[in-house]
């Protein structure tokens, strides 16, 4: 699967790696983002390019724009990404997941077995 992620535009990786930023907590709701100059000497991409992976953060509603400031997460940003991100999971992972079990032949006790060893108890209470 990396192979595939290298093909993916540097801008989309960064508004990407924002949101995942968003999902885990590190970016709270009506937080700053870091500044763009900030992200371009970070990952030594052109200014531009992060100015895109935010704009599209924009234009999907995650986060907002002060004028002079900055960018901000959105209210209620974490729970639109999760509602998106469940709509696509199964397709993208489980469905994929699957069909490298079945060219392994594991059976479904093997696959539960294998998520209970990886779970942890904390993520059993979700």
């Amino acid at each position: 699967m990396d192979r595939i992620q290298e093909n993916i535009p540097i801008f989309v990786k960064i508004s990407e790696g924002i949101k995942d930023h968003i999902l885990s907590g590190d970016l709270k709701e009506n937080e700053q983002l870091p500044s763009t100059t900030k992200i371009s000497s970070q990952y030594d991409v052109n200014i531009s390019t992060v100015n895109k992976g935010y704009n599209i953060l924009v234009s999907e509603g995650v986060v907002y724009k002060k004028k002079g400031i900055g960018m901000f997460v959105c209210e209620g940003a974490v729970k639109k990404l999760i509602k998106e991100r469940r709509s696509t999971f199964k397709e993208k992972y489980i469905v994929a997941l699957l069909e490298e079990a079945k060219r392994l032949r594991y059976t479904e006790d093997d696959l539960q077995n294998m998520v209970a060893e990886v779970y942890t108890p904390e993520e059993k209470k979700l």
